[in-house]
């Protein structure tokens, strides 16, 4: 695996600066992979909402500085929820900045921040709305863009159904192209009662496109990666018996210290992978 940051993890910083100083710290403290959050790319982004555009000039000469980092873009996209034209702009403007950040390796998470209205335990339960995924991912697989879905009201199993039903209505070779960003404290957090794991295990493991790791404690965030509601050991042993080799991104929050606690999860993953705790 390849344990990496998240951009959004880094607000309070970034109302002091801009972006390259903090990814320059991160790379620092081991970070190998950097997800860059709408919301949070400093002079890489303008626009709000529907306006949101990437800075595909200040995109590239961040990237270029850090050889040695991947990257991958994430934007919040109603796409689940309501019909998104894959060739209007903005969409067409995202696939252009997970080009130039994920330079060999494109790669566009989308995140549809609209509340679910209940989970969906069969293909009868998605929304025609959300069945537009397949467009979508059509047209970033012609472009060589890899697509990961997200949406926290969802378990990982309702998701994982959704992208299957999103592949039935693909070709072989566009289907490689999308798959999940699987959240297991995301959904421990809204339903505590669920085995994410379990779900998780059950995906193949092509599905698994990146993955966010962050702890939990009665429902309550921790700062950093470290012991509580999730187990972590079993998340770890369960992705390294699947063969999962992607980046593992520690969505940690916000925090005047947050580049410590970045520090901390990852030793205290890397001590769960050697034994050692």
């Amino acid at each position: 695996m390849i344990f990496g940051a998240i951009t959004n993890s880094w607000r309070l910083q970034l109302e002091q600066g801009d972006l390259l100083p903090l990814v320059q710290e991160a790379q620092s403290r081991n970070s190998k992979h950097i997800e860059l959050r709408q919301t949070c790319l400093g002079s890489c982004e303008t626009g709000k909402d529907q306006d949101w555009r990437p800075v595909l000039s200040n995109l590239r000469s961040l990237v270029d500085q850090f050889p040695g980092l991947s990257f991958d873009l994430a934007m919040a996209l109603p796409c689940l929820s309501q019909r998104v034209d894959p060739m209007g702009e903005q969409f067409q403007a995202a696939l252009e900045g997970a080009k130039v950040v994920g330079r060999t390796q494109p790669h566009l998470r989308l995140v549809d921040p609209a509340p679910a209205e209940s989970v969906w335990e069969s293909s009868g339960d998605i929304p025609e709305e959300a069945m537009g995924l397949a467009d979508l991912a059509k047209e970033a697989a012609r472009q060589g863009v890899t697509i990961s879905v997200e949406n926290s009201g969802q378990p990982i199993r309702s998701m994982a159904l959704l992208v299957n039903q999103a592949r039935a209505a693909m070709s072989e070779s566009e289907g490689a192209f999308l798959g999940l960003c699987p959240d297991p404290t995301n959904q421990l957090r809204r339903f505590p009662g669920s085995d994410p794991l379990a779900e998780l295990d059950a995906m193949p493991v092509d599905m698994i496109k990146i993955i966010h790791f962050k702890q939990a404690g009665g429902g309550s965030p921790h700062p950093a990666v470290d012991d509580g509601d999730l187990d972590c050991r079993r998340l770890m042993r369960l992705l390294e018996t699947k063969g999962y080799q992607g980046a593992a991104i520690m969505e940690i929050p916000p925090h005047e210290n947050v580049f410590d606690n970045l520090s901390e999860s990852y030793s205290y993953l890397h001590g769960l992978n050697s034994g050692a705790k």
